[in-house]
């Protein structure tokens, strides 16, 4: 049972709701120590003055604001800690804003809330409904740590999300930091209404479970190769860029390619809105939720091929998707593939190429 990181109440008019926060995610990156070439042996970091080269202990350090070069403002924790906002333990909500609103660029950590009782579990589910029916977004300020945070609080399916928030003046303004960006399309162009089609032949629903972590696969697998003196094989590189000549043709195949498949990776038809009352719902739930198959990473990365026509005789029959009259394994992306073969238990996935995929996953149904 995860412990809570904060306790207090929200306040929202004239009600105040205890609440307690966990923490909504965790980290499932590979750590690594540091250690000499060609050792065992652990590299560590060490506090030290750079003038004598010694150690300086934990205590004897203090905070230092560079005013000019070498001059330096220093400060004591303590003279931190009296001025820090004050520790009112609130979640203090000062309004209401459509759940769109919020420029995702400001997220930045997401937690889970708890009533802080029993006896809370009304007001709390009212707050949490309210949320859901009227497609709102709570923002509010409080203190965590002796800082002050600004947040916007979210209604999932049965809990509430807080989410911090970066503060305004944390945003930077793309046109000021990028070196380039284009013109704005026309609106009506025949290249934007291609565009368009293909972003809706390709729309599905999205469901995170669909979705790994194939790098950190990749990382785990490499580790245990060379525990075993075994070689992994190298990833492929990147697909060229689209020539912008070429830039209506691909956008054609790609659109004839995804209704082949049948639209996205999901199957179903576009899921139009997306916001307000229905994005405020989907706050935490997305995980929890099955929609109308899934949505995979491979959906855009399809082999180059087209589908060979129905009827059309051929030499030799090709591996089919799981035999439910799919495109053929060779047809499908790296991704997919290596999807499928998860699915199927094959063995030393993470090592094979894309046709060694293909080939043991047209090896696997026929064993079944």
């Amino acid at each position: 049972m995860a412990r809570p990181v904060w306790s207090g109440v929200i306040t929202f008019g004239l009600v105040t709701v205890p609440v307690r926060m966990y923490s909504a995610t965790e980290d499932h990156t590979t750590h690594f120590h540091q250690l000499q070439r060609g050792t065992d042996d652990r590299v560590r970091n060490k506090r030290v003055n750079e003038r004598t080269g010694k150690d300086v202990g934990y205590d004897d350090i203090v905070k230092g604001y560079e005013i000019s070069d070498g001059e330096y403002v220093t400060v004591e924790p303590e003279e931190l800690q009296d001025i820090a906002p004050g520790k009112s333990q609130v979640i203090d909500v000062s309004g209401f804003v459509a759940a769109d609103e919020v420029d995702p660029v400001h997220y930045v950590r997401a937690y889970y809330l708890s009533p802080g009782g029993e006896q809370y579990h009304k007001p709390y589910e009212l707050l949490r409904a309210a949320l859901a029916t009227t497609g709102r977004t709570g923002i509010a300020t409080f203190v965590m740590h002796s800082k002050e945070y600004l947040v916007a609080l979210r209604a999932g399916e049965d809990v509430l999300a807080l989410h911090t928030l970066h503060w305004a003046d944390e945003i930077r303004d793309p046109r000021e930091e990028l070196p380039e960006l284009p013109e704005h399309e026309r609106t009506g162009s025949r290249e934007l209404r291609t565009a368009q089609q293909l972003v809706e032949s390709m729309s599905t629903t999205f469901r995170p479970q669909d979705y790994h972590d194939t790098y950190e696969e990749r990382v785990r697998a490499l580790i245990e190769a060379k525990a075993k003196g075994e070689r992994i094989t190298p990833e492929e590189g990147p697909p060229e860029a689209t020539n912008v000549v070429d830039l209506s043709e691909a956008l054609n195949r790609s659109i004839e390619r995804a209704r082949a498949r049948g639209g996205g990776r999901g199957g179903g038809t576009a899921r139009r809105g997306g916001t307000g009352r229905s994005g405020a719902r989907s706050g935490s739930r997305g995980a929890g939720r099955s929609g109308a198959g899934g949505g995979s990473r491979g959906g855009s990365r399809a082999g180059s091929r087209e589908r060979p026509r129905e009827g059309r005789r051929k030499s030799a029959p090709k591996k089919t998707s799981a035999g439910r009259g799919g495109p053929p394994l060779e047809e499908l992306s790296k991704d997919e593939l290596y999807r499928r073969a998860t699915d199927r238990g094959v063995k030393g996935r993470s090592r094979m190429t894309r046709e060694q995929l293909a080939e043991a996953l047209g090896a696997s149904k026929k064993a079944a």
